[in-house]
């Protein structure tokens, strides 16, 4: 069955419907990973976006329910060159395809996917409709795509009530904001007892409970957007507990402390992103998933200093608060892109919180 990619400036891809049956708008965004799809499909940073596979072959191994990084899967939409049907790895427990009807994500496959992505790096990211309607009216879509916005996808994302991984440890206050699994699974096998907690959380409510350490997650949309959780989170930087955040929590601690953020042209996502320490010079290979970036012009090294910087673009990957038990990055130190660069974070926060111990 044919499909249609419309995008917002006129662009019209022709394509075969793969998943579920239904028409979608949503913002346009590339993935540039080899692998990783499932991942990329259950992180839930992609709400409120459809996803564009830059690598022209996808769900050649399948998909192994095991390497989730949520309940389920988050994308308005998926976008490839050319789907597998069939897979081949001992792990897979189903196809690509299955996963995608399962999900009720709709897509499309057998589109240039290379121009597409020439496309918004050329005019920037933005917003467009998935649809089998071989009728479509062209003019009345490209209304409808100027008038898209993902809203309250941090709401729709978080964690319902909150739940523990049980450790021996340093306990953690988890905020979720959208967050993939792979970071408590990566505080807990340190031994962490692990508490998550959802997005609207009061700071009251985190800090009765006397955490060794606290992180604020990663998560889908404009940061700018969360002004409650701003406002908490203003709290959890004055009280003396460590504070270690990634990707959406670093964004919104530093809004939290007067530091602006502003919307990338076609952001930074997939799993080759060069990042360098500006302490050390090392350069670490990272994961990536987001769209917008700290504006660290004009930063006020009274408050905040940056720590990494994108190699490829010179913006900034992390800051270190003064005077604080605090450190941000953008970047995803609980990925596995290949390189397991980045994974000593975990190590520093559990020192920092070591630190706050001995300090108590």
């Amino acid at each position: 069955m044919k499909a249609f990619l419309i995008l917002e400036d006129g662009h019209v891809f022709e394509g075969t419907a793969i998943g579920a049956d239904k028409e979608v708008i949503s913002e346009i965004v590339f993935n540039t990973s080899m692998t990783g799809y499932l991942e990329v499909l259950t992180d839930p940073s992609y709400a409120g976006q459809a996803v564009v596979m830059t690598y022209p072959l996808i769900g050649n191994y399948g998909v192994c329910y095991e390497d989730m990084e949520s309940r389920r899967a988050w994308p308005d939409g998926f976008i490839v060159r050319e789907l597998s049907r069939i897979p081949s790895n001992f792990r897979s427990e189903g196809t690509i395809q299955d996963f995608l009807m399962e999900q009720g994500i709709p897509g499309i496959a057998g589109i240039d996917t290379r121009a597409l992505t020439k496309i918004l790096r050329e005019k920037g990211t933005m917003n467009g409709c998935i649809t089998r309607n071989e009728n479509y009216d062209l003019e009345e879509i490209r209304k409808k795509l100027a008038a898209y916005s993902p809203r309250g996808v941090v709401k729709a994302t978080t964690c319902s009530e909150k739940y523990v991984l049980p450790g021996s440890g340093y306990k953690v206050a988890l905020m979720d904001y959208g967050a993939k699994d792979n970071i408590a699974r990566s505080l807990n096998k340190r031994g962490c007892e692990v508490t998550v907690y959802p997005a609207d959380t009061s700071a009251e409510v985190v800090l009765s409970s006397n955490p060794d350490g606290i992180m604020l997650s990663n998560g889908p949309g404009d940061p700018q957007e969360n002004t409650e959780i701003i406002a908490e989170i203003k709290k959890l930087y004055a009280s003396e507990v460590p504070i270690f955040a990634i990707c959406l929590g670093h964004q919104l601690m530093a809004l939290a402390n007067g530091i602006n953020t502003y919307k990338l042209k076609y952001g930074h996502r997939g799993g080759n992103h060069p990042v360098r320490d500006m302490e050390t010079g090392r350069v670490y290979i990272t994961s990536q998933n987001h769209g917008y970036v700290v504006d660290d012009h004009d930063l006020d090294p009274s408050i905040a200093v940056p720590a990494f910087v994108n190699v490829n673009d010179g913006t900034n990957e992390g800051l270190k608060y003064t005077g604080k038990n605090i450190f941000t990055v953008q970047y995803h130190p609980e990925a596995c892109p290949g390189p397991l660069d980045s994974g000593y974070l975990f190590d520093r926060f559990l020192k920092m919180m070591e630190g706050g111990k001995k300090n108590a």
